[in-house]
């Protein structure tokens, strides 16, 4: 049974990029549409798994433009799907898809949930995420830096589980450690961090180190950083973070 409707965005998370990290539910809908949309990169991912569907893709920054002709096609009548990588609601596209919709009254609008990297990425690096923590960006593209450096703070006062998205990239360099310059005002050089690079796909890696450590990590945009809170320990170089049960005492 064909689950689609006419004049359709399905707003997809693709997960990390390979068909074993992603839904059922993701699956069946890229496999029910008639076009997929998105970044060059994750269009490339998923072209093999769906090589008779129609691409409408665009290169970084592309993203509004992107947003738009995915909207003209589905006002034609068309059932297409705007994939993002990890969760759609993620520093994904979600929210970009429902500004613009509000001028395309007739095309109804799904978010399909997938697997973010803080999640894929925890599952690489042990139990990181055990206990409270919070997601902050260090691309500055859209968020200015002074915001940044607050939430950074902020985070660290709390004692929060810490994960970075967007760490540096080649116009970026330098910022993973202005980061942890910052969190080192408030934790101790010692405390445990990991890094995961291109989760789910070739290459991947995943390294449990210190915070000292990893102020001198290169990083990129396929990386995504864990900062530990007070109780994250390095249990045979997997992070693993206490959630106050009597046999962690």
């Amino acid at each position: 049974m064909n689950v689609m409707k006419n004049k359709k965005i399905w707003v997809v998370g693709i997960g990390p990029g390979n068909e074993k990290d992603m839904t059922i539910r993701a699956h069946e809908v890229l496999n029910g549409c008639e076009y997929i949309c998105g970044y060059t990169v994750y269009c490339e991912l998923v072209k093999p798994l769906f090589p008779d569907k129609e691409y409408i893709s665009t290169p970084m920054t592309g993203e509004e433009k992107r947003v738009q002709l995915a909207f003209e096609k589905a006002d034609e009548g068309h059932e297409i799907a705007m994939i993002c990588s990890g969760d759609a609601g993620v520093y994904g596209m979600a929210g970009l898809v429902y500004e613009i919709g509000r001028d395309y009254p007739e095309v109804s609008i799904e978010v399909i949930p997938g697997v973010t990297a803080a999640l894929s990425g925890a599952a690489l690096l042990g139990a990181p995420l055990i206990h409270d923590f919070c997601l902050i960006s260090l691309s500055d593209r859209l968020t200015p830096m002074e915001l940044i450096e607050k939430r950074l703070r902020a985070a660290a006062a709390a004692d929060m589980v810490i994960v970075i998205y967007n760490p540096e990239s080649r116009g970026r360099s330098g910022y993973l450690s202005k980061a942890c310059d910052i969190l080192l005002e408030t934790f101790p050089p010692e405390r445990v961090c990991g890094i995961v690079r291109n989760i789910g796909r070739s290459g991947e890696s995943s390294t449990v180190m210190t915070l000292d450590e990893l102020k001198n990590t290169k990083a990129d945009m396929f990386c995504t950083v864990f900062i530990g809170n007070s109780s994250t320990k390095n249990i045979s170089d997997v992070m693993v973070t206490e959630r106050g049960y009597k046999s962690e005492v």
